[in-house]
């Protein structure tokens, strides 16, 4: 885990962590010592490594449960959720009818609740194949529905801009 620490004079005794797109960001007085610095650090890290968990198809299966009974009642039931690596221009999908679900694994670096709406939006198509306004009313459950797909928007941006690096901006 990477971690950036940023030291400031105004901060006087308070050191506070935060987990900014993959990255533990430590903020902390300008005048501790590195000794005790580094002391908090460790702890923040293993706090957060112990907080996000490892992100796996047991991870999947798990947030998959939690999930659906949360937004569903608990009444879906699916073959298997896992990471697939050959999902590049989709985030998530999900085949009816053999009850397969599977998920990006470039959501492995993304904010929980980003990846919990994917999950919640393949789960929603369990009850609903199609994107109708049913669909959008089930995936709607989930509160962070709009700022999540905000988010999705964004990163696809990103990634499609970096694919294109070199290229002047607005030419293709």
């Amino acid at each position: 885990m990477e971690v950036i620490v940023k030291r400031s004079p105004r901060r006087r005794k308070t050191l506070q962590a935060r987990m900014v797109e993959g990255t533990l960001v430590v903020m902390a007085p300008a005048a501790i010592s590195d000794r005790e610095l580094a002391e908090h650090v460790s702890r923040f890290r293993a706090r957060m490594a112990l907080k996000m968990g490892e992100r796996d198809d047991a991870h999947l299966a798990r947030r998959a449960d939690h999930l659906n009974r949360k937004y569903f009642d608990g009444l879906l039931r699916w073959r298997g959720i896992s990471y697939s690596d050959r999902q590049m221009k989709r985030f998530g999908s999900c085949t009816i009818e053999d009850g397969t679900i599977r998920i990006s694994s470039r959501l492995k670096d993304a904010p929980q609740w980003v990846e919990d709406y994917v999950v919640v939006h393949e789960l929603a198509h369990l009850l609903e194949p199609s994107h109708d306004k049913r669909f959008r009313e089930l995936v709607g459950r989930y509160p962070l529905t709009e700022r999540a797909i905000g988010f999705l928007f964004a990163l696809d941006w990103m990634e499609r801009r970096k694919g294109r690096e070199g290229l002047t901006p607005g030419l293709s």
